[in-house]
């Protein structure tokens, strides 16, 4: 069984840092990117429940030629471009409540910039970064290039376009160089990639060899970029700018590196499988390169698909995360892509489907039970029930720490049929009527098991864990439905 590695000689175990990928700004963020930040921000709440002290990062990866190419097309300043599409990605995740500690953009020359030009010099010191002329196929979607055995008919697997052909003048990585030691590293669990069929993916690339990769562009294609140190006809390329967000975001190069020290290495970097390869190959060789410790553990999870098909304009099935959070609510959506899709594989969402389980598991199931239990409290109990401080049980906390959180809902959900079937056997609302001691422990009891499982569903639904521990607190009735049905 996967689950998280620790370092405890490198830093405190009290420490827990996790990262989200840093999203293009070309457009507005959809589904995908909301389910990943979902993933993390549960998986930081637990982490700072439990004691630890999180830093949970994400940002925007904003020195790409997507960038120039969506602002031309709006006929926008690239800064103003980017800083609309940032505030959309901020808005997204504030009607989301995702928890983030920190928003890197690689467009800031304060924050993160000193730590992409420090690492370049790093690898440059190392030997690993020469100038050549670099002639290939390159996919704009994925800012990557690829060689003819990489494609499925002729086009990127991801984007399912034709690459362009390209020749230009590069400064290139030795990734090559670090083939073998990325590989060992994984096989020995010091660079843990979950799940294990990702990891299995991983160890066949490598066996089959990495090849040097192009590290720089010509400024006249990303004139927004970070200047090559020694070269201002080139700048960095992708791998050496995104990536290094994980560790320029703590001062990294910046010479003010306590977050760093503090919480480098990561403990969990959650990302989707499209962009795999360079999170477990690209960035280890990098961090081998400049003597840096590698992250502990790679969460990979699969696409949102709807209807069994990618999301697409043109077939009409595109969801917009805003569309269902202003029908819905942010928990309700919270809801779908923790019990709904799995953290390991690809999910399905519909609307159908979205409805269906919202009646189900949310107005019929959590909501159900919190208004009956609550509706018994406030009429039958002369004074709030005082809670026993009480920890996270055991199945629960071992499905969070091997990072399924799907399993930890299923838990939750037992938990609540549990107590939904102890209201159906033992009929508190009737047995206070005849005995009011007997009745009143009955319901007593049915609001310590609330709070309880209040207590773990605030990972996955905030808004709704605190509406049921305020309730119980003044021992009231909620004022409107925690869920209404939806017809």
């Amino acid at each position: 069984m996967f689950g998280l590695k620790r370092k405890k000689d490198v830093k405190s175990s009290k420490n827990f840092y996790i990262t989200s990928p840093i999203f293009y700004p070309n457009a507005n963020l959809h589904l995908g990117h909301a389910y990943t930040m979902t993933v993390c921000d549960i998986l930081a709440r637990y982490h700072k429940v439990i004691g630890e002290e999180v830093y949970f990062l994400t940002g925007a990866d904003e020195n790409t030629g997507k960038v120039v190419k969506a602002a031309f097309e709006q006929n926008k300043d690239v800064g103003v471009f980017l800083d609309e599409i940032s505030k959309g990605f901020e808005n997204l995740f504030s009607r989301l409540n995702i928890s983030y500690s920190q928003f890197i953009r690689t467009s800031d020359k304060e924050r993160h910039w000193p730590g992409a030009i420090a690492l370049w010099k790093k690898l440059t010191e190392a030997g690993d970064i020469y100038p050549g002329t670099y002639s290939g196929l390159y996919c704009s979607g994925c800012e990557s290039f690829y060689t003819e055995k990489d494609l499925i008919d002729g086009k990127c697997s991801i984007h399912l376009s034709v690459p362009e052909k390209i020749e230009e003048k590069n400064y290139f990585f030795k990734l090559s160089k670090y083939t073998s030691v990325i590989k060992e590293k994984i096989e020995k669990g010091e660079l843990n990639i979950i799940p294990d069929s990702r990891r299995n993916e991983v160890l066949a690339l490598l066996g089959r060899g990495l090849d040097d990769v192009s590290f720089s562009r010509p400024i006249k294609n990303v004139p927004h970029g970070i200047p090559v140190p020694g070269d201002s006809e080139q700048v960095i390329y992708v791998w050496c700018d995104a990536l290094v967000n994980y560790i320029s975001a703590l001062g990294f190069g910046e010479g003010e590196d306590a977050l760093f020290e503090k919480f480098w290495p990561a403990d969990l970097h959650v990302l989707g499988k499209d962009i795999l390869r360079f999170h477990a190959a690209i960035w280890p060789a990098m961090l081998l390169s400049a003597k840096i410790s590698l992250p502990k553990n790679l969460l990979i999870h699969g696409f949102i698909t709807s209807g069994g098909h990618k999301m697409s304009k043109s077939i009409g099935n595109v969801i917009n995360p805003i569309d269902l959070i202003d029908e819905y609510g942010a928990d309700a959506v919270r809801y779908y892509f923790t019990r709904e899709i799995s953290p390991f594989d690809d999910g399905d969402m519909t609307k159908e489907k979205f409805k269906e389980a919202y009646n189900a598991n949310l107005s019929n199931g959590l909501g159900n039970l919190a208004s009956r239990i609550m509706k018994m409290a406030e009429t039958y109990l002369p004074t709030p029930t005082p809670i026993p401080t009480s920890s996270f049980p055991e199945e629960f906390t071992k499905h969070l720490d091997n990072f399924d959180i799907q399993k930890a809902a299923d838990f939750i959900w037992s938990e609540i049929s549990r107590l939904d079937e102890s209201i159906q056997k033992t009929e508190p609302f009737k047995l206070v009527k005849v005995d009011e001691k007997r009745g009143q422990e009955e319901i007593k009891n049915l609001v310590i098991g609330l709070s309880r499982i209040a207590h773990m569903v605030g990972l996955i639904l905030p808004e709704t864990a605190d509406k049921i521990l305020k309730a119980i607190k003044e021992n009231k009735m909620f004022s409107s439905s925690l869920f209404p049905r939806k017809d």
